[in-house]
């Protein structure tokens, strides 16, 4: 086994055993294909990785990125294979094609970092890198031990000065590589949008025409998206505000809206800071209504509308309008992801409306609201079913024959424990906000209800600045 920390340093020598200089890193590096338009967002980029390379401080000020199958072990002396002038003083081109080249930096990108253990679910740092004989990547150690193998003289650990000891087994604690996420292992200048672009000042501008690789899984195993939203939520509580910012930029937008979603109102607007307005306007679209309106209210005012500038402009205007709501009232905690029907018309209908709202919007809706037209902004409400009458219920039978008529109701002014408590009292998983003229102008679902009841430490929710 190699340690970096023991390898970083070592003489190298050329093929006639002169030293030429010393290692000063080794990168992974690999190409990942970049993704069409028409490509699925859930479909991930073909990895191709290369062999390792050695990155040679030579004593003439020269830089080689030598690969690792052109050195020898001479002893515990790294011995070069072919003559220096053949030696490659640039790294691989950032791009190949239609491929970008990513290349990890293994004394920069994760010696000292803090990285991501997907088995523990947890931010881990690194206090070394455990490497085979053939360079391969085993893992990487982060216990005292580790730190103490890095500090400790040469003659503590057995070794002597300019050797490197290569240990016949790996340290018990290792974590293997494959398990293993960074933090800065994606490429944020990809999700730029430049500064004096036309484009960034227009109201309807589509933003997502400016990440062509915004479905690109990160540069390691890509497990991280796979975790729930809220375990990758706690570990965003373990990093700084900007580690945090890198993580979530390096998740596709759903899993990146989700895991939003579930971190602490106060780390929440830390974290959007830090994001590129672009990218945070496409994961506030991504988020519920009601969520994003609750952190946007957090950020300073200019800030906040520039990002409302830069979302869908339907999703904008729903956030819009709950930011005129109080804070401490139903409007204030209620959202407007809901589904309005026409009573006149069918269960099958009404059933088809819930599969696009699922499909399309990624609603999950618990109850079905029906009021005299849907196609008009403002429209009374008539009456609720819940979605498991409607899926017991003959396709061909009218809502208005089947739909609850004796509403529960809150208005916009209600105060949000009333609300929580009437919810309770009723058994209800959402309950519908009205105006005096029984207008129908968002839910309270039963997570922001339980989220009132909480102790003040526990809550998610801001106190709004406007």
């Amino acid at each position: 086994m190699l340690y970096l920390s023991q390898i970083l340093g070592a003489p190298v020598e050329d093929p006639q055993g002169e030293r030429i200089g010393k290692i000063k890193d080794i990168e992974e590096t690999r190409s990942i294909s970049t993704l069409s338009e028409s490509t699925s967002a859930a479909t991930t980029p073909t990895h191709t990785a290369y062999p390792p390379l050695l990155v040679i401080e030579g004593y003439s000020e020269h830089t080689w990125y030598v690969p690792v199958e052109n050195v020898d072990w001479h002893e515990d002396v790294l011995r070069l294979r072919v003559p220096t002038h053949q030696l490659s003083a640039q790294p691989l081109t950032s791009s190949v094609e239609d491929q970008l080249i990513v290349t990890i930096s293994l004394a920069q990108d994760v010696l000292d970092k803090q990285v991501i253990d997907i088995r523990r679910k947890k931010a881990v740092r690194v206090n070394d890198v455990c490497l085979g004989d053939d360079w391969r990547i085993l893992g990487i150690d982060s216990s005292t031990l580790g730190l103490v193998r890095r500090l400790a003289p040469n003659w503590l650990l057995g070794t002597r000065k300019g050797s490197i000891n290569r240990s016949q087994r790996p340290p018990t604690n290792l974590i293997l590589w494959e398990n293993i996420e960074l933090i800065s292992s994606h490429h944020p200048e990809l999700f730029e949008v430049p500064e004096n672009d036309q484009h960034e000042q227009e109201s309807h501008t589509d933003v997502t025409e400016y990440f062509p690789l915004d479905k690109l899984k990160r540069t390691q195993s890509g497990q991280l998206a796979e975790l729930h939203p809220a375990d990758i939520a706690d570990i965003v509580h373990q990093l700084t505000p900007t580690q945090g910012a890198r993580l979530l930029e390096g998740l596709d937008i759903e899993t990146a809206a989700d895991t939003l979603e579930e971190i602490d109102t106060e780390r929440q607007s830390h974290i959007l800071e830090n994001i590129n307005a672009g990218r945070a306007a496409e994961i506030l679209d991504a988020m519920g209504p009601d969520e994003a309106a609750d952190l946007l209210a957090r950020l300073p005012e200019e800030d906040a509308d520039k990002l409302l500038h830069l979302m869908q402009p339907e999703e904008s205007e729903d956030v819009q309008e709950l930011l005129t709501y109080e804070e401490d009232s139903a409007g204030g905690i209620m959202t407007t992801d809901f589904i309005i029907i026409n009573a006149t018309k069918s269960v099958a209908e009404a059933l088809e409306a819930v599969r696009v709202s699922i499909n399309k919007q990624d609603m999950r809706p618990i109850y079905v609201y029906c009021v005299t037209d849907d196609l008009q902004d403002e429209s009374k409400l008539l009456g609720v079913i819940s979605l498991w009458d409607l899926i017991v219920a003959p396709t061909t039978q009218r809502l208005q024959e089947m739909m609850e008529t004796d509403l529960i109701t809150v208005q916009p002014d209600t105060e949000p424990r009333v609300v929580a408590e009437i919810m309770a009292k009723y058994n209800l998983l959402a309950v519908p906000v009205v105006n005096v003229e029984g207008i129908l102008e968002g839910i309270v679902t039963v997570d922001d209800a339980l989220d009132i009841l909480l102790p003040n430490e526990r809550r998610r929710k801001p106190t709004r600045m406007y």
